[in-house]
């Protein structure tokens, strides 16, 4: 059976390139460990320790080749979405990451296909950066976050996103993450055992009761996780 893995993210080996010129400390930081592991840092904290296949396509390529996956379809890792940054700093990250996946894909186009990430506070930016990905880039389609600064996907100010999405035909990955009341519940890893689940439900209800799928029947959108707790 041919398979497709529609949820792989990775991260740029070089991602401090960038990262380290924005001001803001929540943008996140890959520091090495040793040749087969780096934390991620954010905020002068270690957020989670990664292994060498989030950065290595050779490892990636073998970690395939163990569990009979054709192609993985690669997306940014959802904290580095930033939507709480300055517009412009957003923008210029987001064009890093996409260049960084779809220069990966061009390398290796029968392992990887890929989505980008757009700056979603900014709806201009967002457009013309979905654009860029499809049209120039030849990613597949984009991944966005189940909520922008804490407002549902189905705010007014993010439907010309999805129209423009609908029109050429640019599939969208939805992907939890800033999950409500994480704040609350630190213990136990609960923001991702409760909170991710509630999150993509969050997501998928906000979309349906906001007519989106009736104003744009063309639009192709997969949530993550199964659709988290929204099945149930």
């Amino acid at each position: 059976m041919f398979k497709i893995d529609i949820h792989t993210h990775i991260l740029p080996e070089n991602l401090n390139q960038i990262t380290e010129t924005f001001s803001d400390p929540r943008y996140l930081k890959l520091n090495s460990i040793n040749n087969i592991s780096a934390n991620l840092v954010k905020e002068g904290e270690i957020f989670r320790k990664v292994d060498c296949n989030c950065w290595n396509i050779k490892e990636r390529i073998i970690d395939c080749n163990k569990t009979n996956i054709n192609i993985q379809v690669l997306s940014t890792v959802p904290v580095l979405f930033s939507y709480w940054g300055d517009d412009y700093e957003c923008l210029t990250l987001s064009k890093f990451l996409n260049d960084h996946i779809s220069s990966i894909c061009k390398k290796q186009p029968e392992r990887f296909l890929g989505l980008g990430t757009i700056p979603m506070q900014n709806t201009e930016f967002a457009i013309k950066e979905m654009d860029r990905c499809k049209n120039d880039l030849n990613l597949s389609g984009i991944q966005i976050g189940s909520n922008i600064n804490g407002e549902n996907l189905s705010d007014e100010k993010f439907t010309p996103i999805f129209e423009y999405a609908e029109l050429i035909g640019c599939p969208i990955f939805v992907h939890p993450w800033e999950m409500m009341g994480q704040l609350e519940m630190k213990k136990y890893w609960l923001p991702w055992l409760v909170g991710m689940p509630a999150e993509t439900s969050r997501a998928i209800a906000s979309i349906i009761f906001g007519g989106i799928f009736d104003k744009y029947p063309n639009l192709k959108i997969a949530f993550a996780h199964g659709g988290g707790a929204f099945p149930f």
